[in-house]
């Protein structure tokens, strides 16, 4: 299997970063005279993006969080020459701070030191999510650097944010996503006079494609890190190009739990009427 990756997504109770409800402001954590902070929010979502992006390193590019497990563990380390301050926290796709989550870092909020590292828990907490497939969540590392008292006064310190997905897996379901591609259905149909290929996925599992090919009666196009399709679920694409015709295929790449890309899967493509 290639290596490859993503780089750097009932009584519930609620962990927002801080007990205010929000992530800790960049005042709270630099308290330096008048510089100027900027907090860019980076998605490191996709394979095609590197971690370097990140001063930090988060030791995989996704969780899975096994429903018979009570946490999970992670390292961040700081391999740059720079101290940073770091907050941990969980949430949804919305990205906000108010929709309950079960689940809670620990550390949330801690101080990293140049070539030191820190082991980060993932706490479950009590909850009632669907038990016969994965639910998706997101893992947050928010790094801001601490100024330094050479800096200038008008300095541009840059917070950048990796999200993880954190894919919840119950107990019950057995293997992994890669072990049901093969029980993907495609098809292809027109919408609106727009041509749009269809995946149904009925299995328990977020399938997440790392790009998809459509070939087949002298028509060709790639997409390249297209959406992922949710368990028991449909998802489609928008193709630009291409007209519905039989002896159309798809040849797609996935990634695996580790974020390693999976060999590529050839299926064929049913004419939706």
């Amino acid at each position: 299997m290639r290596k490859g990756g993503e780089s750097r997504s009932m009584s519930v109770i609620a962990h927002p970063p801080i007990a205010t409800g929000t992530p800790m402001s960049l005042s709270t954590l630099l308290p330096a005279r008048r510089a100027l902070t900027v907090c860019l929010a980076v998605s490191l979502l996709a394979g095609y993006l590197p971690f370097g992006h990140a001063a930090l390193v988060v030791s995989g590019t996704r969780v899975v969080f096994p429903g018979d497990k009570r946490s999970v563990s992670l390292i961040v380390s700081n391999p740059g020459e720079r101290t940073y301050a770091v907050q941990t926290w969980v949430n949804t796709a919305a990205d906000d701070t108010t929709t309950a989550v079960p689940f809670i870092t620990s550390p949330p909020l801690f101080k990293l030191e140049p070539g030191k590292e820190q082991q980060l828990k993932l706490n479950g907490l009590p909850h009632d999510l669907p038990s016969d497939r994965e639910s998706l969540f997101y893992f947050n590392v928010q790094e801001i650097p601490q100024v330094q008292k050479s800096d200038q006064e008008n300095a541009l310190n840059i917070a950048l944010r990796t999200r993880l997905k954190l894919f919840y897996r119950p107990a019950g379901l057995k293997g992994n996503p890669i072990e049901h591609l093969r029980e993907l259905q495609w098809s292809i149909e027109r919408v609106d006079s727009r041509t749009q290929l269809r995946v149904d996925n009925p299995t328990p599992f977020h399938m997440s494609f790392i790009r998809i090919d459509i070939k087949g009666n002298g028509q060709q196009l790639r997409l390249n890190s297209p959406a992922m399709a949710a368990p028991m679920s449909t998802q489609t694409y928008v193709l630009s190009g291409i007209d519905p015709a039989e002896g159309l295929q798809v040849t797609f790449a996935n990634l695996n739990d580790y974020g390693g890309i999976t060999p590529d899967l050839t299926a064929s493509v049913r004419v939706s009427h």
